[in-house]
Parts: C-alpha cells; sequence; structure tokens
C-alpha cells in the first residue's frame, strides 16, 4: 500500500513523495528514508525532507494529541484499533517516565514498529509533560532515527546490490 502510495507521490516528484510519507503515523521517516533512497535521492536530500515531514505535525500532536486519540475511540469503526493503540501507548509509559525526557529521546530515537515521533508526543500529552522539552526531546529522537535508518537503508542496498 505504501509502495503504491510513493509511486503515486513520485508523479509530483521524489522529494515531495519522501516529505509526505514521513509525515504518515506509524511510517514516518523509518519508511520514507528507504523509499527516498530506494528513488535514488543523495542522503543529504533525504533525511532534512525527511526530518522536516516527521516534524511538521508533531507540536499540533503535543497541544491536541490525546483530545484526537480520544475523538478516533469515540468513531464507531476505529473504537477497537484505537483503544488498542491507546492501550499499547499507556504499556510504554512506565519507560519513558523512568526517564523522563532521556526515556522519549530513546522511545523515539530506536526504530521499531510502534515508537516514532507520533507515539512519541502522543505519550508526551498523556504524561502531560512540558512541551518544550517534549519537542527537544522527540527532534533529537527524529534525528537519531534517521541516521539510523538510513545507514540500515545503505546497509540493505549495498547488500541486494551485491547479488545484481
Amino acid at each position: 500500500m505504501f509502495a503504491d502510495l510513493f509511486n503515486w507521490l513520485l508523479g509530483a516528484g521524489a522529494e515531495l513523495a519522501v516529505t509526505i510519507i514521513s509525515m504518515v503515523p506509524l511510517v514516518e521517516l523509518r519508511g520514507a528514508v528507504p523509499l527516498g533512497v530506494a528513488a535514488g535521492l543523495p542522503w543529504h536530500v533525504v533525511l532534512p525532507l525527511a526530518y522536516l515531514g516527521n516534524m511538521l505535525p508533531i507540536p499540533f500532536l503535543l497541544f491536541f494529541g490525546e483530545k484526537i486519540l480520544d475523538w478516533v475511540i469515540s468513531l464507531r469503526p476505529f473504537t477497537k484499533l484505537g483503544t488498542a493503540y491507546k492501550n499499547k501507548l499507556l504499556s510504554k509509559t512506565d519507560k519513558v517516565t523512568k526517564y523522563a525526557r532521556i526515556g522519549l529521546f530513546l522511545f523515539v530515537a530506536i526504530p521499531l514498529p510502534g515508537t516514532g515521533a507520533w507515539s512519541g508526543a502522543l505519550i508526551a500529552t498523556i504524561l502531560k509533560m512540558p512541551k518544550g522539552k517534549a519537542l527537544f526531546s522527540i527532534l533529537c529522537g527524529v534525528v537519531t532515527a534517521g541516521l539510523i535508518v538510513l545507514a540500515a537503508s545503505h546497509g540493505a542496498l549495498g547488500v541486494f546490490q551485491s547479488f545484481q
């Protein structure tokens, strides 16, 4: 599905595709960076675009994230999924709370499924963390995750290219 979306967005340009894909929750720059690298964009173009796209919705989420999540849960078709997602976030709050800003940074920085800037912002709002400090921790986490994903993308592509 995301490959189709990326291919459709490529019609408008690979740069725009990377920026928009990095705004998508749960995909974020973890999906946008490998797709940008695969599209042939140089790393010094891919990373800033992915950072920009990934961070654009975060201030909005820090202010309204919990209300948006509660609203999504109130919508009948999304109640089950939204509740499961909120419970998953709540289950991870202990790890973030224990280490506060460093915990939030690590949660966002480690590129695993269910972690990222969107989830980090929602956890920060649920925990009522100061918005400025949360934004800084999330930004640092996004930068770190981008570097990790970029390195992994080049490593994976290098392995695949050696078999061609």
